[in-house]
Formats: structure tokens, C-alpha cells, sequence
């Protein structure tokens, strides 16, 4: 199979509780990340908007809808329905509501969230106000909310991306079914709707071209709708590599073609990796590959359109290489690698500009963290495009992640902008130690989730209460923009910061000054 004839998977973009900070339900609510981004404020009077009339949709790990913070103050469910995807249920909100008044909830409606990760984010955008918002509140706490749990991703495609046992991942056509039901029920229902993902790759072309960001910028344009991706943990991963060829700059006597070397260091027990190098048009590249032990594989090139398969003499690793001279879906040259049983130690692929260019750019990215075994690194790696796709979706809004304690950028967010120029990220959110209803909880996700909740009280706003009823992703997005905070320090658009740090108080102060 060749690449792009298999759906793409994607992982979740938050942090394990180990790495993004621990507590339980009981630990005691900080509402900061809400106060920062100007949420509490419009929640109260004069605007009093808490996603009423608006409803909140999550394509993840299902959802843990026991909790008191997806309850009414009667007891009732906020949940419009739930789609297990694995069993191809669907349950109602009155076959919810039917079961939280049983014994035995899970007897009648027999879906969870074993990992939290889309019950932690549910709760940030749309949990309740528990105690009266002493004990927890999310930021749009009488929005209402439909649910996917995602099936995981099959194995022939896991193994096709040599994607760790251990990972969690999920195939984009299931993703992309997950999305149309959202957009599906919410014209049933008749309201708006604001969709939060939290998951994100680095196998496709970083310009908002794939599958899945087409079926994303689709919804995404339709008046009532907003989507909000996260960028991704990869900032600080070294999984990206940005290469130029300059010929004002590394032009030799010779005038021979320019070379760059890209070298990957590998460590013990990695069971398998993939690499996709993605070359700009009109270019022509050639590359050669080198593997620990000094065996080399020439004559590489991506004007091909072929497969192959090489390997080596006294090395066990196997590769499979996909040069495409036009890739379906961005146009791009690509160069697609498969690493199997790969030697550990620094393998270095050359890369060859054939024209003599006077400027042309090539890019590598590695999968992401959670995807592999063990360690898999570039040696110079470019902190910047390392935002995790979807987030070039062209008509979603999306958003890097900030520690709202002291206002720093968090350095796993991934950055901006996309491969050909786009400014993303849109906007910076609060995404660090966050309070859940399953714990303190950093990530991605987590900034995308509270920046849901306010779009949602937007959208509230805007749409349920009619004073921009045609309004859609783009637009919101531009709202947002509009009333974002922005530190005289900082050059804006930012490949971290967007056009700033979220403030949903800020948009409508924007209004009043007009």
C-alpha cells in the first residue's frame, strides 16, 4: 500500500497526569484559566453567558457522563447524546437520563471514558456548576453536549504507521465520521454548534490539505458552526526539520549541487518509526540514506511515483520508501520512509537539490511522541511548524497553549505557522494545570477545550440570542482576533502567540469601542 491509500491516525495532545500535573476530583477548583481568558466575567451580568441555547460537540475517548458536572441542578443530563462508535450504539439523552436514575448506570448505557481525556476536556468547556460554581464550573456550564467515542484505529492501519502497542490512536475516516454526526444532530436539534478536537498528527502535509481537515473546513464554514483545534505538544519534541538550500549562501567553487544532511538519532528500542520529507514545486531533490553502520542507499528520488523496499547487508532494519512526485492531496513532492526494527544510532538521509535553486525549502517531520517506543529526534531540529495537523485546517480556529500563572508560552505547545505561510496558530489559550473533573490536567487539548467554552458563549450571544445570526467558524474566529490581549513586546501574528491570548471579555469590549 502506498502512502496516502491508508486513513491517517492521530493521537491525543494532552499530557499524561504524570508529566502535566495530578489531583483527583477532589481536588480544589482553580478557576484562573477561566478568569484569565475573560470567561467568568461575561458569564455574570450584564452579558450572563454561560452557552445557553449552544451545544458543544467531542470526537475522543467518550465521556464519563455520571459526573455531576454533565448534570442539570435536577440530577438530569446536559448530554443530547452519545455515540460509541466501537459498539455502533447511539444512546439518547432520555436513555441517559433513564439510566443515572438507575442503580447501575452503566447496565443501561454501557459507555465510558476509560482514559479521561475527552471527559477532562468536556468538563473545561461545558461542565456544570457544581456547588454553585465553588466546587467546579467549566466555561459554558448550560451549553448542552453531544458526544463521539472514537473506535480505535484498526490494526492493519496501526501497524501500517508503526504506531507503539502502548499508543492510543484513532483513524481519520472514523474522526471524520465522529464530526459529520456532530453537524448531522445539531441540524436535527436546530441549534449551534461549537466542536472541540484534541488530537493531532504529523503524517500529512501541515497546509490544511488532508481528508480530515477538508471534512473539518466543510463543517467549519456553515453559518452556526465553529470548530477549534489544538496545536499539538510537539514545540519542544526536535520532530521537525526545516532544510534551505540558498545558493548565495552555500554555493561552492565547484558549483556543484547543493547537499544538506538531515541526521535522526535513534535510541535503543524502537520497534519502528516513519519519516515524510515534503519538498517544494517546482524542485526536483535527490536523496541518499545512510544507515549507523555505514551502509548507504543512493539515488533516491521523488519524481518516481513508485514503492520500494531495500535492505542492507549487515543491518536487520527494512525500509519502504513512497516517492510521489504530486501527492494527492497538497500537490507537494513527498518522500515517505518506513522504518522497521531500525538500528539504534544516527541515521542520516542527504538531500540533493537538483536545479540549483536560487532558494528552495524542504521539510521532515517524525511521528508524534506518543506514537513511538523509545526516542526518535533530529539533531537540528526548527521549533517552528510544529503545530500538529489538523490545526491547518484553513476555516477552523486554532490555538497554541500558554501557562496562564505567569502568562509564559508552554513549551510543548506546538507553533506556527503552517508549511506554505498560513498564520496559524489563530489565537494562545490557557492549557496548563488546568482544574478538570478528573484532576489538574495540561496539554493542547486542554487549551482548545477552554477556548470552545468561550466560542461557545459567543456563540450563545451571536446566534441563540440573535444579534449575529449568520455567523460562522471564520467569522468567529476574526471576533476573537479582534479582542484578543497583545503584549507590546511581541511582534503579532506570532508563530506562538497567534494574534494574541484568548479573551472572549475582550471581544465584547472590542464592540463597545467601535
Amino acid at each position: 500500500m502506498a502512502y496516502g491509500e491508508i486513513p491517517f491516525v492521530y493521537g491525543l495532545m494532552q499530557d499524561p497526569p504524570s508529566a502535566g500535573g495530578t489531583g483527583g476530583t477532589g481536588a480544589v477548583f482553580d478557576p484562573n484559566a477561566l478568569a484569565e481568558s475573560g470567561i467568568l466575567e461575561v458569564q455574570g451580568e450584564p452579558l450572563s453567558l454561560t452557552g445557553r441555547g449552544v451545544l458543544i460537540g467531542f470526537v475522543d475517548t467518550g465521556i464519563r457522563y455520571e459526573q455531576d458536572v454533565f448534570r442539570r441542578s435536577d440530577g438530569s443530563t446536559r448530554i443530547a447524546s452519545i455515540w460509541d462508535q466501537e459498539a455502533d450504539r447511539v444512546y439518547t439523552e432520555e436513555e441517559i437520563n433513564e439510566a443515572l436514575l438507575s442503580e447501575d448506570p452503566q447496565s443501561m448505557v454501557p459507555v465510558t471514558d476509560e482514559i479521561g481525556h475527552g471527559t477532562a476536556m468536556a468538563s473545561v468547556a461545558a461542565g456544570s456548576r457544581v456547588d454553585g460554581g465553588r466546587t467546579f464550573t467549566g466555561a459554558a456550564p448550560d451549553s448542552r453536549i453531544l458526544v463521539v467515542k472514537v473506535r480505535p484505529a484498526p490494526r492493519d492501519v496501526r501497524e501500517y504507521y508503526l504506531v507503539a502497542d502502548s499508543a492510543v490512536c484513532y483513524s481519520e475516516q472514523d474522526i471524520s465520521a465522529g464530526l459529520r454526526y456532530l453537524d448531522n444532530e445539531a441540524e436535527r436539534i436546530g441549534l449551534p454548534l461549537v466542536i472541540c478536537f484534541g488530537m493531532g498528527t504529523n503524517l500529512s502535509s501541515h497546509t490544511g490539505t488532508s481528508m480530515l481537515e477538508r471534512t473539518i473546513n466543510s463543517i467549519a464554514v456553515k453559518i452556526g458552526r465553529a470548530v477549534v483545534i489544538c496545536n499539538g505538544n510537539e514545540g519542544n519534541k526536535q520532530h521537525h526539520f526545516m532544510g534551505c538550500f540558498n545558493r548565495n549562501v552555500f554555493q561552492d567553487e565547484s558549483g556543484s549541487k547543493l547537499k544538506r544532511d538531515v541526521e535522526i538519532r535513534v535510541s535503543e528500542g524502537v520497534q519502528g518509526f516513519t519519516l515524510n520529507v515534503w519538498g517544494t514545486q517546482p524542485y526536483q531533490y535527490q536523496f541518499s540514506l545512510r544507515s549507523p553502520g555505514g551502509e548507504t542507499i543512493r539515488d533516491i528520488r521523488m519524481n518516481t511515483d513508485e514503492t520500494a523496499t531495500y535492505r542492507f547487508v549487515y543491518d536487520k532494519t527494512v525500509l519502504y520508501l513512497d516517492a510521489q512526485r504530486v501527492e494527492t492531496g497538497s500537490g507537494a513532492q513527498l518522500l515517505f520512509v518506513r522504518f522497521v526494527q531500525p538500528s539504534p544510532g544516527i541515521w542520516t538521509l542527504t538531500v540533493t537539490e537538483e536545479e540549483r535553486a536560487n532558494y528552495a525549502l524542504f521539510h521532515a517531520w517524525l511521528p508524534i511522541e506518543e506514537f513511538l517506543t523509545a526516542p526518535v529526534t533530529f539533531l537540528e531540529p526548527s521549533p517552528y511548524i510544529t503545530l500538529t495537523d489538523p490545526a491547518a485546517a484553513g476555516d477552523a480556529i486554532s490555538v497554541s497553549t500558554y501557562d496562564d500563572l505567569n502568562n509564559s508560552f508552554y513549551p510543548e505547545s506546538g507553533r506556527g505557522f503552517t508549511r506554505d505561510g498560513r498564520v496559524k496558530p489563530d489565537l494562545a489559550s490557557p492549557g496548563v494545570q488546568v482544574s478538570t473533573s478528573v484532576g489538574k490536567r495540561s496539554g493542547s487539548s486542554i487549551a482548545a477545550a477552554i477556548a470552545v467554552g468561550g466560542v461557545a458563549q459567543f456563540m450563545q450571544w451571536a446566534v441563540t440570542e440573535n444579534h449575529i445570526p449568520w455567523v460562522n467558524s471564520l467569522n468567529v474566529r476574526n471576533y476573537l482576533v479582534r479582542g484578543a490581549v497583545r503584549d507590546l513586546d511581541i511582534v503579532y501574528p506570532s508563530r506562538e502567540w497567534g494574534y494574541g491570548r484568548l479573551s472572549i471579555s475582550g471581544v465584547f469590549e472590542s464592540m463597545a469601542e467601535l
